[in-house]
């Protein structure tokens, strides 16, 4: 009997130890892995459904007025800026040339989505005749240069480049020498910049995004240490752009930290205190002879195109 009593207590607290091991390894591992966006958001970094330019419930800026006709440029560019150029679509192309259907925008769609690695190889390929995304990475602009292509950037406006964190981290700001510190791996734990007691997780983004060539021109020669084994130790801090965060992803469970003490805020954009502010872009290539080209590029930069980038959540020019 009291063997018996033993063998029931060594599975009672095997099953409890398996319990509480998947429970600890739930919270500090499988929890932070979960991917709470939707499926949409999860594929394509933006809801386009959401953002289409001739859909009933749109959250793009609706304005009416005389459309271009004839030999229409191929629209294409960033995810975060998605709700920009549709916009610029609804107002000057007719319904009919956007055909969005499935999920997907087909070949012969006015209006398309490849984010901005893809649209920098398609207006490079002659797929797209204007994309709107951050500055080009050197890999892009060499891919540029070997198919002969020159590209054309034109600055339509501002944006804040912000740094993340969870929402408890305990750290609300930080100076541009911590964050340079964090990322290159100087910097290893969060209470050397006046947080908690733990590792420093620095995230980066896939190569040739916009947020990423950005980051990399943040960082000047230091390199983005790879601290991926420890990543569910710590507390991560990432990077994006603000109405990506603001407009976009809009998640309770990050927040953006201010840099030298200054909010990343559309105030602080506009008059210039916060440091560190990018150019978003319309490029085109250059010596492209279709008239609409040039057409679609003056609209962008009068002052009804700059209302409707105020008005999507961006600092025009």
């Amino acid at each position: 009997m009291k063997k018996i009593t033993k063998q029931i207590f060594a599975i009672v607290g095997l099953v409890s130890f398996f319990v509480a091991f998947d429970g600890l390894f739930y919270v500090s591992l499988t929890n932070r892995c979960i991917n709470d966006f939707s499926p949409e958001m999860s594929a394509k970094s933006v809801e386009i459904s959401k953002f289409l330019p001739f859909s009933d419930e749109t959250g793009i800026v609706k304005k009416e007025g005389e459309k271009i006709t004839g030999n229409l440029p191929v629209i294409d560019g960033a995810a975060a800026l998605f709700p920009v150029f549709s916009s610029y679509v609804h107002r000057l192309y007719e319904e009919s040339t956007v055909k969005y259907v499935g999920g997907n925008f087909s070949s012969d769609s006015s209006l398309i989505y490849n984010n901005t690695r893809g649209a920098y190889k398609g207006i490079v390929d002659g797929i797209s005749d204007i994309i709107f995304c951050a500055r080009p990475s050197s890999d892009q602009l060499n891919y540029a240069k070997e198919k002969g292509v020159e590209l054309e950037l034109t600055p339509i406006g501002h944006e804040a480049f912000v740094f993340l964190v969870n929402s408890k981290n305990s750290v609300d700001s930080l100076t541009e020498g911590q964050i340079r510190g964090i990322f290159s791996g100087r910097i290893k734990m969060w209470n050397e910049v006046g947080g908690d007691y733990r590792i420093c997780y620095p995230l980066r983004r896939n190569e040739g995004s916009g947020s990423q060539t950005t980051m990399e021109k943040f960082m000047g020669d230091e390199k983005i240490v790879d601290r991926t084994l420890l990543g569910f130790l710590g507390q991560s801090i990432g990077f994006s752009f603000r109405y990506y965060v603001e407009g976009l992803n809009q998640s309770s469970g990050v927040k953006m930290i201010s840099v030298n003490g200054v909010s990343p805020s559309k105030d602080n954009i506009k008059n210039g205190t916060y440091p560190i502010i990018s150019d978003i872009y319309m490029v085109t290539r250059k010596g492209d002879t279709n008239p609409n080209v040039e057409l679609f590029k003056n609209y962008v930069l009068s002052e009804e195109g700059q209302e409707i980038l105020e008005e999507v959540g961006y600092v025009g020019l």
